[in-house]
């Protein structure tokens, strides 16, 4: 069953009129967003997998089966997505233009990298002697021409700057190199005004406290998998610091590794009911293409058509509906 969403933004438009984001397609204004996923993979390709003889990479039948999947978004109500891949897990600027410009939806692309072990040697073992990781500022610079300069398209150009940064770190823990990954990001996110998205490695708080750490606000962080079946209350914590909660694996109820959607649920009321509401970020971390990796068959829709209502059964009000989809997407997306 669909569930439009009837989303009113004339309030939004009297505070946001001179406020933009970034898509592939260029700056927006931030009141047309509209209802946004903000944690999503639209092509997410293991490095590597583009060599493999077994796997196929047909640009037009990933074009169409991409582009059925933002109408579906779109006809359910979504308005804008967020491929928070960063920069090597297929990210393709060229191809999210013309998706963009076929369906009508916002396609809001990142900069950024991480875990560690995703990492090419390039950027584990630059020309030192012992080698030794990239220092923070390193990370910073390249992260900084990507949203100011555009992102890096191989053998081509620059093109479309990027509108969020996102790191991640080793689950295990954070390593020396991911710490000057999260550095790096941060300060690329305080320089240029984008947001950063960070995947936490063993401890949310401790993750979030190196960010914080460089200078960057609170406000411009969104923490995610802070519904990991180990987060132990890190949601509630990290809502009391100031950053947005991301709970984006929405739809996954079977991994030993994540809460179920009853349980989301709980926890997004949780923090309703604390007084956070204005802090949760709803995301599915769907994949719409995977190469290289099992597919993800779940649709961009997911948390509209099928969470949402779910969470409006349990008491969950339109207000607080309206400002979790559409509110606080835009507060984060939007250039500080």
């Amino acid at each position: 069953m669909i569930y439009p969403l009837s989303v009113d933004v004339s309030a939004a438009v009297a505070t946001t009129v001179h406020e933009t984001v970034t898509t592939v397609l260029g700056p927006v204004p931030a009141h047309e967003l509209g209802v946004t996923a903000v944690h999503e993979a639209l092509l997410s390709v293991v490095p590597g997998a583009q060599f493999a003889p077994d796997i196929a990479i047909d640009r037009a039948e990933i074009f169409e089966v991409l582009a059925a999947k933002l109408r579906d978004f779109r006809e359910h109500g979504g308005r804008t997505i967020v491929d928070s891949t960063g920069m090597f897990h297929g990210r393709d600027v060229n191809l999210y233009e013309a998706l963009s410009r076929a369906t009508g939806v916002h396609i809001i692309a990142s900069t950024g990298m991480g875990p560690e072990e995703m990492l090419g040697g390039y950027f584990l073992t630059p020309q030192t002697n012992p080698p030794t990781p990239w220092p923070a500022e390193k990370f910073a610079e390249l992260f900084r021409k990507e949203i100011t300069e555009g992102m890096v398209v191989p053998r081509v150009e620059r093109r479309g700057p990027a509108g969020l940064v996102t790191t991640t770190a080793d689950p295990n823990g954070m390593t020396p190199t991911e710490e000057s990954l999260f550095r790096g990001a941060a300060r690329a996110a305080l320089d240029t005004g984008v947001p950063l998205s960070i995947r936490y490695g063993a401890d949310a708080l401790h993750d979030l406290g190196i960010v914080l750490d460089e200078g960057l606000p609170a406000g411009r962080v969104l923490v995610g998998g802070l519904d990991r079946a180990d987060a132990d209350g890190a949601a509630l914590e990290v809502a009391k610091r100031g950053a947005f909660v991301g709970l984006d694996h929405v739809g996954l109820n079977d991994h030993p590794n994540y809460i179920n959607d009853a349980q989301r649920t709980s926890l997004v009321m949780e923090l309703v009911n604390a007084g956070h509401s204005h802090r949760i970020i709803l995301s599915s971390n769907a994949i719409g293409v995977a190469k290289g990796l099992p597919e993800y068959h779940l649709p961009f829709s997911h948390v509209l058509s099928t969470f949402v209502p779910f969470l409006k059964q349990q008491g969950l009000s339109d207000e607080d509906a309206h400002r979790i989809l559409v509110d606080n997407t835009r507060e984060l997306l939007t250039h500080s």
